[in-house]
């Protein structure tokens, strides 16, 4: 079976409970390639693949396999150790020829390739200590209101897990560790508005019933799940870009890779023009250090 000219290989081979094949994520990558793959484009990437399906264990793979076509693209990451080239999906025909090696989830950098030391994107992960979607709701809403009142334009997207992600697009002016000091002061600020809600406390054991407020991913090296990818999760759900007003009304694994393409087509990408909205950080910095 070809799909964007990729040999789809053992095409029923079922990757999810609900029956869920190797073919229909392809044929889904294939759907949200248009996208999707903006959000990709010069991105190292870490790729989640779960070769016996998601029942099975899967594992994380960063640097490119031997197999991989001269034609996947690729970036060359400084590590502590070495250097490492990694995937970088630029076009459709990659994205899905990842879906044929079973990658379900896509895993991004936070910058791209010319400039990977600084960040274009800022990102907050909410991520509930107990299910209770009304708390990680507020939490989520609190972050963006945050935000906004130091003069950073955000954006949500649920993770097709048990959360919500917000990112503020960057101008890339500075670097990992000025970005991450810059949300790690931010949670705090939100942490002392609302201890009863929010916690940056990174051991689970300590979180009680709060609502984990994560900036580790504002990190040199560190990752976020892709918009539009599949999360390796029962039903095949998937993280999706958002109106900040349906935040009230779209739980975190809502959309799924059956729902996806109908939402596209009915209402288009929430995040279209993201990138007019970027900022540089010294105004709301100082903004934000009045408020500590």
């Amino acid at each position: 079976m070809i799909v964007a000219r990729v040999e789809v290989s053992n095409p029923d081979k079922v990757l999810f409970a609900d029956g869920t094949t190797k073919l229909a994520l392809a044929k889904y990558y294939q759907a949200v390639a248009a996208i999707m793959v903006p959000y990709l484009a010069d991105r190292p990437i870490s790729m989640q693949r779960f070769p016996d399906g998601i029942s099975e264990p899967g594992f994380y793979e960063k640097t490119v396999p031997t197999h991989f076509p001269t034609w996947v693209d690729t970036v060359k990451v400084d590590t502590a150790d070495d250097v490492q080239c990694q995937v970088a999906v630029n076009d459709a025909r990659s994205l899905v020829y990842l879906a044929d090696q079973a990658c379900i989830t896509i895993h991004t950098w936070l910058s791209r390739a010319r400039a990977l030391e600084s960040p274009d994107q800022l990102i907050f992960d909410l991520d509930p200590s107990v299910d209770d979607l009304a708390k990680v709701r507020r939490a989520t809403a609190m972050t963006g209101e945050l935000l906004d009142e130091i003069g950073l334009t955000s954006f949500v997207k649920t993770t097709g897990s048990r959360g919500y992600h917000v990112m503020v697009p960057l101008r890339q002016r500075e670097t990992f560790d000025e970005t991450r000091e810059f949300a790690k002061e931010v949670a705090q600020v939100l942490v002392g508005r609302a201890p009863e809600l929010l916690t940056c406390e990174q051991r689970k054991a300590n979180r009680g019933d709060k609502v984990y407020l994560d900036v580790a991913r504002n990190g040199y090296g560190q990752t976020a799940v892709s918009p539009y990818a599949v999360r390796a999760l029962p039903g095949a759900p998937v993280s999706t870009p958002i109106e900040w007003y349906e935040l009230d009304r779209v739980a975190p694994d809502e959309f799924t890779v059956a729902t996806i393409p109908g939402r596209l087509s009915r209402r288009g990408d929430a995040w279209h023009g993201m990138r007019r909205r970027a900022h540089g950080l010294d105004r709301a910095r100082d903004k934000l250090s009045r408020l500590s």
